[in-house]
Order: C-alpha cells, then sequence, then structure tokens
C-alpha cells in the first residue's frame, strides 16, 4: 500500500469511530499512519518484576490518561503486565521533547506502552485498568493537569482491540456512575510512539512521588 494510501485508510477509519461512538470525543489530532507491530519486548521498554523475560505470547496496549508517572505505575503493578514505557504519541512533532510536550503546541498525549502476556491477562482487563485510574469525563486535563497533553485517549493495535475499546467504552457510558457525565476518551489507532526521557521511565518505582491525577470518577 503506497503512503498516501495508508494515511487515507488512517483518516477513514478516525472517520468511522466517530461516526459511531455517541458521547466520544472524537476528532482526530493528527494522523500518522498505524507501524507495524514491534518486537518483543519493544526497545526501550522496562520489564516489570513478575518477568525476567518476556513471555512466548504477548500483545501491546496504548493508552493516554494524564500524568504518565502514576499511569505507568499502575500497569507494572498489574497481573500479566510484562514491560511498559512511557512517552509521547497522538502529535505531529517527531522526537520532542518533555518540554516541547508541555508548551501545548506539538499535539501528543503523555502515553504509557504496556507489553502484556494474553496466557495471563487481556486486552479487556487492560481496559477496565485504563478506566479505573483516571476520570474519562475530563477534556483535555486530568486532575490539576491541564492541556491536551493529559487527555484520555485509547490507541489500539489492532481491528480487535477497537472493538474491544468501544464495546467498553459503552458499557462503562451506560453504567448510573456515567448517567450525567459525557465521556470524552478518545479512540484511534496506534500512531508513533516517542520515548520519553529516561528520568521519566518508572518514576515511581525509582521513588518519585506520582499525585498528579485523580483515581477514577468524580462525580
Amino acid at each position: 500500500m503506497s503512503p498516501i494510501a495508508t494515511v487515507i485508510t488512517v483518516a477513514a477509519t478516525a472517520i468511522v469511530i466517530g461516526a459511531s461512538l455517541a458521547g466520544v470525543h472524537d476528532a482526530p489530532r493528527h494522523s500518522y499512519p498505524s507501524i507495524p507491530a514491534p518486537s518483543s519486548p519493544e526497545p526501550g521498554m522496562a520489564l516489570t518484576k513478575a518477568y525476567r523475560t518476556a513471555p512466548p505470547h504477548v500483545a501491546y496496549a496504548t493508552f493516554s490518561a494524564g500524568c504518565f508517572w502514576g499511569i505507568e505505575e499502575a500497569f507494572r503493578e498489574a497481573p500479566g503486565v510484562v514491560a511498559t514505557m512511557v512517552g509521547f504519541t497522538g502529535g505531529h512533532v517527531a522526537n520532542p521533547s518533555y518540554e516541547l510536550v508541555c508548551t501545548h503546541t506539538t499535539g501528543h498525549a503523555e502515553s504509557v506502552r504496556v507489553e502484556y502476556d494474553t496466557d495471563k491477562t487481556s486486552y479487556n482487563k487492560m481496559l477496565d485498568l485504563f478506566w479505573s485510574i483516571h476520570d474519562p469525563t475530563q477534556l483535555d486535563y486530568q486532575g490539576p493537569d491541564y492541556g491536551d497533553n493529559y487527555r484520555s485517549a485509547i490507541f489500539y493495535h489492532s481491528p480487535e482491540q477497537r472493538e474491544l475499546a468501544i464495546a467498553s467504552m459503552k458499557r462503562l457510558q451506560a453504567t448510573p456512575e456515567y448517567a450525567n457525565d459525557k465521556i470524552v476518551t478518545e479512540i484511534q489507532p496506534r500512531q508513533a510512539f516517542f520515548r520519553a526521557e529516561e528520568y521519566h521511565q518508572q518514576y515511581v518505582e525509582k521513588g518519585g512521588v506520582a499525585e498528579c491525577h485523580p483515581r477514577g470518577h468524580q462525580n
């Protein structure tokens, strides 16, 4: 497929998602083409304490849910998570620095890339954790952190992940907890992911404190 055809395909996918999801902040920020699945573990990812080597059957997920320090730690503690790294995705600038992303001019979101053991856990469980550790009704902010880099977003790695993410969001929106609040989470194809600086990686595990976002929806 030509690069032009690839970009058109991704743009069309984003439009379909926007048309099919009531209550989703669906305007795609940018249209990086989807890229091939990474090797296991992907370069730059750090194994969790539960794994010394990657297991034979793994899959990847990418989430944005506010400040990536606490988000990464929550996933690193989850059963079946093999490895993680934090970085930036969803924008239009290649290899951005943290400082540049914080100017809100790159379109990138602080994100966590997760590798998980499909013999031990599932994408649905990854989604359940994602929803539980932030407030998906907050548009372009989480708690005290404001800006599009703190937006709620799911970057799916396959058509199956797309369908599971849509179904999961619809179920959540239908619960009493969200009866009066619109979920604004973006659901988009996986885009180019740029690893953040080393001092951001496994920040909490190294002794840092992450109190930068709410744990779940606040009524």
